[in-house]
């Protein structure tokens, strides 16, 4: 059955050459990728959640940092096992995708390891819809009601549709070798919203027009940019703000780790799911 089928899960746990994040500096690590949050390195919280989601099969994780990476538990375990590979990261984000992707088995679903407050269950819903909608690239995106309503300061931008705002929530998709292409669209990086000049590059400038005024719906965009690319790609809506709130800055990780304390208590690891 379609909807039983395993993925391959790519965790984007790169770096800016020569640049030192500011909660990587202040936690006193190489990279943010390895910043504790609630007493869990961020990537080794992202990487239990998604082993412990029933549809994912091999992990792969792209590093410029590898050893600082490799040495936490869950992640020399599942790499024991030969479930998980590092790959190393190249000098732009398209490039360490397309690298990361060779040899994989698709699909490929995509995630950051900020991500800290996607859960298993939430990478399964992301999944069963780019499965059920025939997706060969997709998007997470999450509704602005629902975005507020997990924290009015998780998440402040918001891409504006004719049925309402919505949020990225750093999901993405690559259903076969085909879709790699669409890899381009964060040639200089996927915060759209911050750099209209990378939609025009991506989607042209009448979808730049067509996505400020907010007179189309999200389904009519990328079908827009489906023809682009001369690919399927949609939009998947996941039911929960939570998982739009990723970790940029100190107010973002403030708001997660406030969230993560309610869900686990304070510096908890038990309630995460076990890595299988």
């Amino acid at each position: 059955m379609e909807s039983c089928r395993k993925v391959t899960a790519l965790v984007l746990a790169g770096k800016r050459a020569g640049v030192l994040d500011p909660l990587a500096a202040r936690a006193g690590v190489a990279q943010k990728a390895v910043v504790p949050i609630n007493g869990v390195p961020m990537i080794e919280r992202v990487v239990r959640q998604v082993a412990a989601c029933d549809a994912v099969d091999a992990i792969r994780i792209v590093a410029h940092e590898r050893d600082e990476i490799a040495a936490l538990p869950t992640i020399a375990a599942l790499a024991q096992k030969n479930r998980l590979t590092i790959v190393e990261g190249r000098h732009n984000l398209v490039d360490s995708v397309v690298g990361a992707v060779d040899g994989a088995a698709f699909p490929v679903m995509i995630t950051t390891a900020d991500n800290c407050l996607v859960t298993p269950d939430g990478y399964a819903e992301f999944i069963a819809g780019c499965l059920a909608a025939g997706a060969e690239g997709a998007a997470g995106l999450a509704r602005k009601e629902d975005v507020q309503a997990a924290d009015p300061q998780g998440q402040q931008r918001f891409y504006k549709f004719r049925d309402g705002g919505y949020s990225n929530c750093n999901l993405y998709w690559l259903g076969n070798t085909k879709a790699v292409s669409a890899a381009e669209i964060w040639r200089e990086g996927g915060q759209f919203v911050k750099f209209p000049r990378r939609i025009i590059k991506a989607f042209g400038l009448l979808n730049l027009l067509r996505f400020w005024l907010g007179n189309g719906t999200k389904e009519k965009l990328f079908a827009q940019i489906s023809r682009r690319f001369g690919l399927r790609l949609v939009p998947v809506v996941l039911s929960d703000g939570h998982f739009a709130i990723d970790v940029d800055n100190e107010t973002t990780y403030a708001v997660t780790e406030k969230i993560l304390k309610q869900r686990e208590g304070d510096g908890a690891t038990a309630p995460l799911r076990a890595a299988r």
